[in-house]
């Protein structure tokens, strides 16, 4: 394909935030550092979650498409070149089915190409890990524990791999677990119980700081994980930084998309 003749595009995708206020620092950080990356393509937005593109669009008056609207609004404009990248931190349930929606659109495009999660091999464990550690210099005598959001389709084992670079890399006070699926809290309860910490910092391990962030790690209420680990006897301090807010993280995600694998089997990224 003629490249000086293609219409190039990019399509980012997300799960999507109700949040108005943490969007912009979170994930529309991230959107534009993927734009700045590459400015001869046109941007397009994709949320995968339903119920949060029609909260949008009730609150905000915004419409915000599917992958398959995008996709096909990005046909109709006549781009011929296109290159995904998700927002996604995992390859578990919602990026199983935005690759599902992009590979059925193969057969639209000269070219397609389509970039991985945040967190899908050992290298991207390794990176996040340097940037978790220099985010967050726990002391002695602290315990950090991160809140991951855990995946219903978890085919690639990331929570133990980031764990055990923690171990490598000399940080054995850092745990997580997850507020969705399996293993839950369970991991962090058992931590502290086990290391008997005098205080615990607790920091969302989340692309954005929203529901999860906000009530389930930090909130009030009797079963937030900061009440129930403040029920073990000891301190707890909340973060509430997303991953998005990194410009290390952020960079992670261009890279990413700079490796995107061919769909079309021709790509021009």
């Amino acid at each position: 394909m003629d490249q000086q003749t293609s219409k190039k595009g990019l399509l980012v995708v997300s799960f999507g935030t109700s949040y108005a206020a943490t969007r912009p620092r979170t994930l529309e950080a991230v959107e534009n550092a993927l734009r700045d990356a590459f400015p001869d393509r046109r941007f397009v937005r994709a949320w995968t979650s339903g119920m949060l593109r029609r909260k949008l669009e009730r609150r905000e008056g915004r419409k915000i498409c599917s992958v398959d609207e995008a996709l096909e609004q990005m046909a109709a404009e006549g781009i011929t070149d296109v290159l995904v990248q998700p927002t996604h931190l995992l390859p578990g349930e919602e990026f199983q089915r935005t690759e599902e929606a992009v590979w059925a659109c193969a057969g639209r495009f000269a070219s397609l190409a389509m970039g991985r999660p945040l967190l899908s091999d050992e290298t991207d464990a390794a990176a996040l890990a340097r940037i978790i550690e220099e985010a967050y210099p726990i002391g002695s005598g602290e315990l950090l524990a991160l809140m991951g959001h855990g995946s219903a389709a978890m085919v690639f084992p990331a929570y133990e791999l980031l764990e055990e670079q923690f171990r490598r890399d000399g940080y054995p006070n850092i745990c997580i677990g997850t507020v969705e699926f399996t293993p839950g809290i369970a991991p962090v309860l058992s931590c502290v119980r086990r290391e008997k910490p005098e205080r615990v910092h607790l920091a969302p391990m989340l692309l954005v700081v929203g529901d999860h962030a906000l009530n389930d790690m930090s909130g009030d209420g009797p079963d937030s994980w900061k009440n129930q680990i403040i029920r073990e006897g000891t301190e707890v301090v909340c973060h509430l930084t997303g991953l998005g807010e990194y410009e290390a993280v952020r960079a992670l995600y261009v890279e990413h998309a700079r490796r995107a694998c061919s769909v079309t089997g021709e790509a021009t990224v």
